[in-house]
């Protein structure tokens, strides 16, 4: 038989084309528990990147704009020295009050006026019941371990007989370490008349999850400054100025940001059965993701202010 003759090879068989698989169309009920689970997955989501990444930027950007404000006034001379202003205007929660530093820590922070949450994210707060630091008496200022900068995160390291210090509208003030001590440990002696004596105060514990509170005390070195009027008595600092405290001020504003979330929710799943899953994705997607900032923004309200 010749080449030519040869018979030609049998064609392969041909593959029956796959069938896509058919799914029932979903309920609007399990289209609206998707939803929800999706949405509860962007709400975490959004909460650990506000307090993992977003609330060190909020930080750093009021940090700048309070060392903006605060060094005018100190060139002006009208920085505050009290709980009023240079016009004795009660200061404003959030006012910047003095400038700390601490070298070895690398802590370089304003000082702003309160110890709420909201005031903590700016920077370490001053208890409103206290004299300013340098002031004949004892002064508080608490800060953040974890969130929002963490600028005392490392305070506990201090040592005693390390120094730093306190820049108010009354001068710089150095303060030497006394000790640093948790809940249960002896307090130091109540400082002599006309001493200045310095608490700082923050979370201790593991990063995001505080077991107690850390005391830094620390005392002045030199004379102390004249003494500011305080309308603020420790009686009547608010609760949620104290420490580990949580502020529930705002909760109503939690409210309306989860009625917000639902109410989208509803509306994505509508839109789902009416135009399809491609629209409602393009329109409702940023839609949802703003509304679960607005709710995580609020949920962090509600953690303790010196986490």
């Amino acid at each position: 038989m010749t080449i030519e003759e040869r018979p030609a090879p049998p064609a392969p068989p041909r593959r029956a084309p796959r069938r896509r698989p058919q799914y029932a169309p979903l309920s609007p009920a399990q289209v609206f528990v998707r939803g929800a689970a999706a949405s509860l997955a962007v709400l975490v989501l959004a909460f650990l990147v506000n307090v993992l990444v977003v609330s060190h930027v909020v930080h750093f950007a009021s940090q700048q704009q309070l060392r903006d404000t605060y060094r005018a006034q100190l060139a002006a001379g009208t920085a505050p020295v009290s709980e009023g202003d240079f016009d004795d205007h009660l200061l404003v929660d959030g006012a910047p009050v003095g400038l700390l530093s601490i070298p070895q820590l690398g802590i370089d922070e304003v000082i702003v006026e309160g110890t709420s949450s909201g005031e903590l994210r700016q920077g370490p707060g001053h208890r409103r019941d206290t004299v300013l630091p340098g002031q004949a008496g004892v002064s508080v200022v608490m800060g953040r371990a974890a969130a929002f900068g963490g600028p005392f995160g490392r305070l506990q390291s201090l040592q005693p007989g390390e120094s730093f210090t306190v820049r108010t509208g009354q001068g710089e003030q150095e303060f030497e370490v006394l000790g640093v001590r948790y809940a249960g440990d002896p307090t130091p002696p109540a400082p002599a008349r006309g001493e200045s004596r310095l608490i700082l105060m923050t979370a201790r514990g593991a990063p995001y999850l505080p077991s107690g509170v850390a005391y830094v005390d620390a005392k002045l070195v030199g004379d102390a400054q004249a003494r500011g009027a305080r309308q603020t008595t420790t009686m009547g600092l608010p609760p949620q100025a104290q420490a580990m405290a949580t502020d529930m001020r705002t909760v109503w504003a939690l409210v309306f940001a989860l009625q917000f979330l639902v109410v989208a929710e509803f509306v994505a799943v509508w839109s789902y059965r009416k135009v399809g899953w491609q629209k409602t994705w393009i329109v409702f997607t940023p839609v949802l993701l703003l509304a679960s900032v607005f709710v995580s923004d609020q949920l962090i309200r509600l953690l303790p202010n010196l986490l």
